[in-house]
């Protein structure tokens, strides 16, 4: 017979547990926010609905929050990427195709596309690790390099579903492409991409800007819809400063479930 007290031990933790189930919406919520704020929806996509949450680590830095404004010296090396599913349903076990476009400054047009800074086909997920151990780097990383006084540039980082029937131009695949000009959004769909999984971005600026930018809102995580549904308590996630709190904060969804689950069991035989 299971004990009364271990019942409200658990059923006191049961709050706690639902908080943090909440943590990967919320986090999703607020870089989907993060994304229309800065106007990378649409100046570079036309939407975005992600299932898993990217951050960026670079030496010397550490993970950054979505539009973390930095300097080129800062992110002149590749960083480490990690990639977490936003819910329990969500499972990175397929292959991937890593893409860092300079999206420009906000507002800016880019009809003509926008230039890639990196391209790896054939990443793949491994503990919550982007790994391109056994990919194909099609564009090695190439740091953000600003024109001076061209105001502070959004560098997004995207990853892709790649499935098998994946079918790249011929002059985006093999080793060895530089820098340039493409279309992102005809890429994904003409070589046959799956969904946009995950994406984040950063502001890169060199200078000060000598002509005029567009200027961006804050997003407040406390004010989006899950973080009011269930009482979640976060801080500001400002665009655009120093340290800004990142999407690359991890959920515990298994855990969570696995405890909610314990919980009705233990309830079902008391009762």
């Amino acid at each position: 017979m299971i004990s009364s007290t271990l019942v409200t031990v658990l059923l006191a933790f049961a709050p706690f547990v639902v908080s943090q189930s909440s943590t990967g919406a919320v986090q999703v919520q607020a870089i989907e926010a993060h994304f229309e704020q800065s106007h990378i929806i649409p100046d570079l996509l036309p939407s975005f609905n992600p299932s898993a949450l990217l951050s960026l680590n670079y030496p010397g830095v550490g993970d950054l929050g979505p539009g973390q404004l930095l300097r080129k010296e800062q992110v002149a090396n590749a960083p480490t990427i990690s990639a977490t599913p936003a819910n329990n349903t969500v499972k990175l076990s397929d292959t991937y195709t890593l893409v860092m476009v300079d999206a420009d400054v906000v507002g800016a047009n880019l009809s003509k596309g926008a230039t890639r800074h990196w391209l790896v086909n054939g990443v793949t997920v491994i503990n919550n690790q982007v790994s391109n151990s056994s990919a194909t780097a099609v564009t090695a990383y190439a740091g953000p390099w600003p024109a001076p006084g061209s105001g502070p540039h959004r560098y997004v980082v995207l990853i892709y579903q790649q499935p098998q029937s994946f079918n790249p131009p011929a002059d985006l695949s093999q080793p060895g492409v530089g820098v340039s000009v493409f279309d992102l959004n005809g890429y994904a769909k003409n070589s046959g991409l799956g969904p946009l999984i995950a994406a984040t971005y950063m502001q890169v600026e060199e200078g000060q800007a000598t002509m005029s930018i567009a200027s961006t809102s804050e997003v407040v995580s406390s004010t989006l819809v899950a973080a009011g549904a269930t009482g979640t308590s976060t801080s500001m996630i400002a665009t655009g400063t120093g340290q800004s709190s990142g999407a690359g904060r991890r959920g515990t969804g298994v855990m969570v479930m696995s405890v909610i689950g314990m919980v009705g069991v233990v309830v079902g035989l008391v009762a």
